[in-house]
């Protein structure tokens, strides 16, 4: 086969390869770029893995690990019928279950949970509060503040036993209740020991509201 070049037509140049200097700037970027990636993605998770969140991410409740699995349990009303979680209504719970002389100690819970509910606005129906209690003597007293959400339920054996963990040494006296959220699902995922700043509760809540 013959050349079809022309026979003054010079032959195309070879490409000239990389300087040293170039290679290994290239080189360096390449490296940087991948420790700056894979370095903070190592960074994060062990910050994760310590414990460590930032500020505006960390909630004030107590994280339940595991959480609490109360998606099979129908609670009755004290009024009759049941509760159900229903997940697809995006319900949240503030839950509580007075031991069965709280006396003052109800109206003042009552209060202070009727106050935190009334401050999410317009997201105040997708909070019900419930209150577990057996006997008249934990109901919260007549005249005493009660959110629009309020659910009175009975004390079922497993719900009742989520919502009375025994408060320790340091969380006051016996006669104050925690307090918990439990999600949409039906999980317990938070606890607030007795004597809780209700400005903690009011801020997780928020957060928690805009996720689902």
């Amino acid at each position: 086969m013959s050349d079809s070049r022309h026979p003054d037509q010079d032959p195309a140049p070879a490409p000239h390869p990389l300087d040293t200097r170039t290679r290994n700037r290239n080189r360096a970027l390449l490296v940087t770029i991948l420790l700056l990636f894979f370095g903070s993605m190592l960074v994060a998770g062990a910050l994760r893995f310590s414990g460590w969140m930032p500020e505006g991410r960390k909630n004030h409740g107590t994280l339940l690990e595991p959480p609490v699995d109360l998606r099979e349990v129908v609670p009755s009303l004290v009024d009759g019928g049941e509760y159900h979680w229903n997940p697809d209504e995006r319900i949240w719970r503030i839950a509580v279950a007075p031991p069965a002389d709280c006396g003052t100690g109800c109206g003042a819970l009552a209060e202070q949970l009727d106050t935190v509910w009334r401050l999410f606005g317009k997201d105040a129906d997708r909070v019900h509060v419930l209150w577990v209690c057996g006997s008249t003597g934990c109901l919260p007293p007549d005249g005493a503040p009660r959110p629009r959400t309020l659910q009175l339920l009975q004390p079922e054996p497993r719900l009742h036993g989520a919502l009375s963990a025994a408060p320790t040494a340091d969380e006051g006296a016996a006669h104050a209740p925690s307090v918990y959220v439990i999600d949409p699902n039906g999980f317990v995922i938070l606890r607030y020991p007795p004597g809780f700043d209700s400005v903690e509760l009011r801020a997780d809540m928020v957060k928690l509201l805009k996720l689902i």
